[in-house]
């Protein structure tokens, strides 16, 4: 038995979940900025408060609200085509601005409402903005500061361990990695020439760095500990620091479960991995795979027709392109897309796909960017062949040389794959050995923490992907 001093508790679970509640954080303040921007904007011009809210009110925060999460200013720390969150909300206002002006213009509504007339909308819109970008920049400036004072323990090295540490620093470039390892030279190589990672000397150091305000503890090597360190671990745990194995720390900070961190161990304990065979998951999945494409072949023939008919004009071939690719349980089917590629693309062999791949015609391009060529796989989903949602499918031929070169490679094919999913909303577009590696990272947390609400959350993404021309 040992004390506990609870008196030591320092809050640090806050490290990680505060951050991660920034976007709902954000989501909260937009809608009190716009029920406030409305008042103040119906009082200006009305000399008189707002009458409550109606579906007029109601639609404008949606769309002003979904204008704000297609831009992705929910993630103010990032970046898309060198625009950062104050651009991207003062371009989806103007959008928003547009959109809303024409449909007052198209629908003949102009005065029938209080709020349509003298340009109530529009004033609230512009005080929203300056409010959504305050709010922004203040979000950024806490972040920022945040990840400044969070300092990480890693116990142990060895090659895995480095990959996190390298990890770490590629994500967290503001946070400090302390690791604790025996003889760990390239540990110590590395942190020469990283200032946010030092080298803190062997294990036996943990009582010293116990005293230290720590963010998280990540455990590399578990094996390694004495009875007396897992004491000193248990300690750290009831005090509040949070402590994780290296699966789970990029589970909860990143989203990914890199394979070059995994173990058998971990899998074989891990909780998750809920569709498997015969589990209800599996089959409500299936049962909403085949009510919503129904729908959106239903709803998007006319695109389809409309894609078809610019092939057939750009360029010569057939307007349909199938090829073997590999589904559940590693068995082979043919998928179906649109073309996108000049006819015998590939007559020198299977090639990987590139961004600006010279074999792609003027068409097929903005196909591609917008995912219109994926459509026909809607077919395939029918078939029971693919998910609406899932893991990419990969060709047999790649499929060879990626199962030697990355290790549980294969678990991606524990579940259908997809038309979509996680892993082709937030990571760029690849084509190499890595990037596969970094998208398998996504698909086996898609794998782990399948759910309804995942889904949803993926198709979300999928439509600002779409719309922004971002991952594939």
């Amino acid at each position: 038995m040992f004390n506990i001093p609870f008196h030591t508790y320092r809050g640090s679970v806050q490290v990680i979940t505060i951050p991660r509640l920034m976007p709902v954080l954000l989501l909260v303040g937009d809608i009190f900025g716009l029920v406030v921007c409305l008042g103040v904007a119906f009082w200006l011009r009305l000399g008189q408060p707002i009458a409550g809210f109606d579906g007029v009110v109601c639609g404008f925060m949606l769309l002003v609200l979904a204008g704000l999460y297609l831009a992705d200013t929910y993630h103010p720390d990032t970046q898309i085509a060198g625009l950062r969150a104050p651009a991207r909300i003062l371009l989806a206002s103007f959008i928003v601005a547009a959109i809303t002006s024409a449909l007052i213009y198209l629908t003949g509504t102009w005065g029938q409402h209080p709020l349509l007339g003298r340009g109530i909308l529009l004033v609230s819109l512009g005080i929203f903005t300056i409010w959504a970008v305050i709010l922004r920049l203040w979000a950024v400036k806490w972040l920022r500061s945040h990840a400044e004072q969070s300092q990480w323990l890693m116990l142990g090295g060895g090659e895995s361990g480095m990959k996190f540490a390298q990890m770490f620093l590629e994500h967290n470039p503001l946070g400090r990695l302390v690791v604790l390892a025996e003889a760990s030279q390239d540990i110590a190589e590395l942190a020469k020439t990283e200032s946010h990672l030092s080298y803190g000397g062997g294990l036996n150091n943990l009582s010293a760095w116990m005293q230290q305000p720590l963010s998280g503890v990540v455990v590399a090597t578990p094996r390694d500990f004495s009875d007396i360190q897992v004491q000193q671990l248990m300690q750290l745990r009831l005090q509040g620091i949070p402590t994780y194995r290296l699966p789970d720390i990029c589970e909860t900070l990143w989203y990914k479960l890199p394979s070059s961190v995994l173990e058998d161990s971990w899998l074989a304990f891990s909780a998750g991995f809920n569709l498997v065979p015969g589990g209800i998951s599996l089959k409500v999945k299936r049962v909403i795979d085949l009510i919503l494409a129904s729908l959106l072949l239903i709803f998007l023939f006319p695109l389809m027709l409309l894609a078809m008919l610019a092939i057939k004009l750009d360029s010569h071939g057939p307007v349909f392109y199938s090829q073997v690719r590999t589904g559940l349980y590693s068995k082979p089917f043919r998928v179906y897309k649109f073309r996108s590629m000049y006819q015998d693309a590939e007559k020198r062999g299977a090639q990987w796909a590139t961004q600006r791949d010279p074999r792609i015609t003027r068409v097929g391009y903005w196909l591609r960017v917008l995912r219109i060529d994926e459509l026909p796989q809607i077919f395939n989903v029918l078939r029971g062949d693919m998910s609406l949602i899932g893991p990419r499918p990969e060709r047999p031929e790649f499929d060879i040389k990626l199962k030697e070169a990355i290790p549980y490679y294969e678990l991606r094919y524990l579940v259908k794959p997809g038309i979509t999913g996680w892993a082709q909303v937030l990571y760029p577009y690849g084509a190499s050995v890595e990037d596969a590696a970094q998208k398998l990272a996504y698909d086996l947390y898609y794998i782990k923490n399948y759910s309804l609400w995942l889904d949803i959350a993926i198709a979300f993404k999928t439509v600002r992907v779409v719309l922004l021309g971002k991952g594939r």
